[in-house]
C-alpha cells in the first residue's frame, strides 16, 4: 500500500499545470517579450488557433493579466495589451519606489541567515549568466530576465507584508515590459552586475540607508533609460 501511495504522489507531482495556468504563462510571456505589441487587440478566436486552448481558460488567463495591469479589459472593446507611455512608466516607477524601498528596509530588519543565503545564491546565478552573454542588451535574454526577477524578489523576501510583496512582484513585471521595449532601441549594452552587487553588499551588511538609496536609484535609472528609448522611437 505504501508503494502504491508513493507512486500516486509521484504521478500527481508530474502532472502538467492546469490549463488556465498554462494559458496565463504563455500569454504573459507574449506580452512581456513584445510578441503582442502595446495596444494590440487580443482576440479569443485567434488565441485559440495560436495556442490550442479553449475560450474558457483563455478568458480567465486574460482576466488575471488584466489584474496585473499588463492588459486592459473593456466590455465593448474586449482585451487589449496595455499601452506604453511615459506617464504609465512614471506611475509604475513611483509605485515601485513607494513599495520596494520600504520592503527592502523591512527585509533588512527582519531577514535571517537563510534570507541572506538566498540573496547571495540569486546574485551568483545572475552574475554567472550575465558573464556568459555576448554583447547586447542582457534583458532580452530569457534566462537572464528570469534570474534578474529572482534576485530582486529575493532582496525583499523577508518583508513581513505578503500583499506588499505581491504588488512588488506585479509592478516588477509591468516594468519588465518597458525594460524590454527600451532594450530594442539601446545602442550600448547596459550591464547591471555592478549595480546589483552594490545593492547586495549593502543589504548583507545591514546598511539599510545605503541599500535603499541604491535600490531607488536602480529603479529610477530604468525609468530614464526607457524615457530615452521612447523619445528615440518617436523620432523614427
Amino acid at each position: 500500500m505504501h508503494k502504491i501511495n508513493v507512486m500516486h504522489k509521484e504521478d500527481i507531482s508530474h502532472r502538467a499545470p492546469p490549463l488556465v495556468d498554462q494559458a496565463f504563462a504563455r500569454l504573459r510571456h507574449g506580452v512581456l517579450t513584445g510578441e503582442f505589441p502595446a495596444d494590440t487587440k487580443l482576440k479569443i478566436d485567434e488565441l485559440q488557433e495560436s495556442y490550442g486552448f479553449s475560450s474558457s481558460p483563455l478568458r480567465e488567463a486574460l482576466s488575471r493579466l488584466a489584474q496585473e495591469g499588463l492588459i486592459r479589459s473593456d466590455e465593448r472593446r474586449g482585451f487589449r495589451v496595455a499601452a506604453i507611455s511615459a506617464e504609465d512608466l512614471a506611475d509604475i516607477t513611483r509605485m515601485r519606489v513607494m513599495l520596494d524601498v520600504p520592503a527592502l528596509r523591512e527585509a533588512i530588519e527582519y531577514g535571517d541567515d537563510a534570507w541572506e543565503g538566498a540573496i547571495v545564491s540569486a546574485f551568483h546565478r545572475l552574475e554567472r549568466v550575465e558573464s556568459r552573454l555576448a554583447d547586447g542588451p542582457v534583458v532580452l535574454d530569457e534566462g537572464w530576465s528570469e534570474l534578474h526577477r529572482a534576485f530582486h524578489l529575493a532582496l525583499v523576501a523577508a518583508c513581513p507584508s505578503e500583499r506588499q510583496l505581491a504588488w512588488s512582484a506585479s509592478l516588477f513585471d509591468q516594468a519588465e515590459r518597458y525594460r524590454r521595449f527600451s532594450a530594442r532601441f539601446r545602442k550600448a549594452a547596459r550591464r547591471k552586475s555592478n549595480e546589483h552587487r552594490k545593492i547586495m553588499e549593502a543589504t548583507l551588511r545591514r546598511d539599510a540607508d545605503t541599500a535603499c538609496a541604491l535600490l531607488e536609484e536602480h529603479i529610477l535609472s530604468t525609468q530614464r533609460n526607457v524615457e530615452a528609448a521612447l523619445k528615440s522611437a518617436q523620432s523614427q
